[in-house]
């Protein structure tokens, strides 16, 4: 049994994190493998959208608590660098994630906390089952935070909500969520999997290029001056005008038809 499964579906990749009996916990050795997988679908043209997700109940639950246990009872056996470079590593699975030239979507099933939720943070967009629930988690085990979220939640709802939510890691619901702005969307579990499939196909067989241009366009202005994001706009929509996908874009609208995009 894969811990780390990859299903492809038309243009839809999904990447299901595989280890229910722990919550989906992730180990230190699936991080390699979630990495390998990531940078595989990055420049992957035959794929348009990645769907993240873990295998019910749980989506994931973060880093192994009882490897951690483990680990500091039988000593640390690396330096401080070795470790701060090994995780530095693994933590490319976030990077990519809100990188990669196409949209990712988490599809939140379940429980979601610590590196998990920074995982689910570091997509383009998130829906969540009303039955989820979250939480940092960091602070309950005397960590200070990995894979970005201090980075994500900080951009999404501000950084005193985010401290609030890091230094007490209370749990929250997935309305409570959506209210925040954490999730796109909170559905009600008998709908999720439609609603999941629904908008990873639209993006999937959205305008490819154009969608790696917004998304270029999106991560630029979360750090870049005003004037650095109009730069970028202007090439990118310039570039983007010039695609088949654009043409054929606006024949349809003229035709009054739904658009067939090529990703070219």
């Amino acid at each position: 049994m894969a811990l780390i499964e990859l299903e492809n579906a038309g243009k839809v990749a999904t990447i299901r994190i595989n280890r229910p009996e722990a919550r989906n916990a992730m180990s230190r050795d699936m991080w390699p493998k979630l990495l390998d997988i990531l940078t595989q679908l990055q420049n992957d043209e035959s794929v348009g959208c990645v769907v993240l997700t873990g295998a019910d109940p749980a989506f994931c639950a973060g880093g192994d608590v009882k490897a951690m246990v483990e680990r500091a009872e039988g000593g640390n056996q690396k330096s401080v660098e070795e470790e701060t470079k090994l995780l530095r590593g693994y933590m490319e699975c976030a990077r990519l994630l809100h990188e990669m030239p196409k949209p990712t979507l988490a599809a939140i099933n379940g429980a979601c906390a610590g590196a998990g939720f920074a995982l689910a943070l570091s997509c383009d967009l998130r829906i969540a089952k009303r039955s989820a629930k979250f939480t940092t988690a960091f602070a309950r085990v005397a960590g200070s935070g990995d894979f970005g979220g201090s980075y994500f939640l900080s951009k999404m709802i501000g950084t005193a909500k985010a401290r609030e939510l890091y230094y007490l890691a209370d749990a929250f619901t997935a309305d409570q969520a959506a209210a925040m702005g954490v999730v796109n969307r909170a559905v009600d579990d008998q709908d999720f999997a439609n609603n999941v499939t629904d908008w990873a196909h639209r993006l999937a067989n959205g305008p490819s290029v154009a969608l790696a241009y917004m998304k270029e366009n999106m991560n630029l202005a979360e750090l870049g001056s005003l004037s650095d994001t109009l730069d970028q706009e202007a090439a990118n929509m310039v570039r983007a005008f010039r695609t088949e996908d654009h043409k054929e874009a606006a024949n349809a609208f003229v035709e009054k038809r739904r658009p067939e995009f090529k990703g070219k």
